[in-house]
């Protein structure tokens, strides 16, 4: 198989997340629901679409043309002919030189352009203005106006990742879907957030710290309806947070800090893989499995640490929809084909068998690059419809001064001993004031 098409391939697989197949939550179960359709064109109709719109050259293929012309050499040479002094020879000879194809480099061209256009635009997750005018210089979109502000991520959504990846699950058999000794889920392991963890944990503020995932003290594994869930709390780290293990293999200098995200990814590795319960021992020897690469090379470390690595990453990067994906690709996909593949030089001077032939591999570009934007702008515009929808509101609280407080309602507040409470430890609360009345309304009740 050619590996510039295989290079190319990789790249799809990577922009329509398809090198993901075990994750199983929130627009990854779109992709997958579409990774059929996707896996169909690109292993059985993308390298057939291209070798028939070139195979309009087969008849002036320079590999086929050089055997002809050597053949008729042959057949001269052995009639006694000199090969130059021959009319079928000379076709062959001028044909050959001036009229001949490359079908192979043409082929190699259009999977290289294709390539660099999409890995060009494409970085981390999202889509990213790059208008390359020539090495170290940019062009932006312009369109006469007297002052052109222009950013990388214009006409884009902004999305925090702490919400997209509040909940995080993956199946560790995505391969036996349908299997009925697995379910339900194919072992499916759901990373959650407990709700304790959110904001402030203890009386630790945010503020303290940059905030990270830790793995829950207490309950942090469980099966729960046929699903292996993970606890994790989101907070500042602190020293009680390593292990002795942990600290053991740590610098000196790391010690006397709090871990860092890695290694409390590592610390988590260990304590879960270290769970007693004989009921997980399935689920943990798929996890304490090695990790395999979306290339199928094996990695040198477990599919549980991937997954936790990949977990705490993603939600220290946030990303972008577009706005309208299409249209921005399209536009772009026509300012790459002007600026690095159609060169006024290579039509003026060349022979019209050559010119169509250079067309043609223009014509191939913008055919299979079309495609593969519709199959992009169709899983953006999804996720554009789910990020703009309109959210529900599931609770309400309000802030009443306490002076504010109807006389009807001091009596009920006054008997909550949790929230009077809440308030002494908080706010050190003396009796008397409005605290009275409410106590005295609290005892009139």
């Amino acid at each position: 198989m050619n590996p510039r098409y295989e290079k190319l391939k990789a790249l799809l697989r990577e922009l329509f997340q398809l090198d993901q197949p075990d994750l199983d939550f929130g627009l990854y179960r779109i992709m997958h629901a579409k990774a059929d359709e996707i896996n169909r064109f690109l292993d059985n109709d993308l390298l057939p679409q291209v070798a028939a719109i070139l195979g309009e050259y087969k008849s002036a293929d320079k590999s086929e043309l050089r055997q002809q012309l050597d053949e008729a050499i042959k057949q001269a040479e052995a009639l006694g002919v000199d090969p130059d002094s021959v009319g079928n020879v000379k076709e062959l000879r001028a044909k050959y030189e001036s009229q001949s194809v490359d079908l192979e480099a043409l082929e190699n061209g259009v999977y290289d352009h294709l390539y660099s256009f999409f890995r060009r635009y494409y970085h981390e997750g999202d889509f990213i203005a790059k208008r390359v005018y020539k090495p170290g210089v940019y062009a932006i979109p312009y369109e006469g106006e007297e002052v052109k502000l222009h950013w990388a991520n214009k006409d884009q959504y902004y999305i925090k990742t702490s919400e997209y990846l509040r909940d995080y699950a993956f199946r560790l058999r995505p391969e036996d879907d349908g299997d009925p000794s697995l379910r339900p889920g194919q072992l499916r392991v759901h990373f959650k957030l407990v709700d304790a963890a959110e904001g402030a944990h203890n009386n630790v503020k945010a503020s303290n710290g940059d905030r990270v995932f830790v793995l829950a003290d207490e309950h942090f594994i469980a099966e729960d309806d046929g699903e292996l869930v993970i606890r994790f709390e989101y907070r500042p780290a602190t020293m009680a947070d390593w292990t002795e293990e942990a600290k053991a293999n740590a610098t000196a200098a790391a010690r006397k800090k709090e871990p860092k995200q890695k290694d409390l990814v590592e610390i988590a590795e260990r304590r879960i893989l270290a769970a007693t319960d004989a009921a997980l021992k399935p689920w943990l020897d798929e996890l304490g499995r090695k990790h395999i690469k979306s290339d199928g090379e094996t990695a040198d470390y477990s599919r549980l640490l991937a997954h936790l690595r990949r977990y705490a990453a993603r939600n220290t990067f946030d990303y972008f929809i577009h706005k309208d994906l299409g249209g921005f690709l399209r536009r772009e996909l026509d300012f790459y084909i002007k600026n690095e593949v159609m060169h006024l030089d290579d039509i003026e001077h060349e022979s019209v068998p050559r010119v169509e032939q250079y067309l043609s591999k223009i014509k191939v570009i913008r055919k299979i690059a079309g495609k593969i934007i519709d199959f992009l702008a169709q899983l953006e515009d999804f996720a554009k419809k789910l990020w703009l929808k309109k959210k529900f509101m599931t609770e309400t609280s309000w802030i009443v001064r306490l002076d504010q407080v109807p006389e009807e309602l001091r009596a009920e507040v006054a008997a909550n001993r949790a929230q009077l409470g809440e308030w002494k430890e908080l706010y050190d609360w003396r009796m008397g004031g409005l605290h009275g009345d409410l106590q005295e309304a609290g005892k009139r009740k």
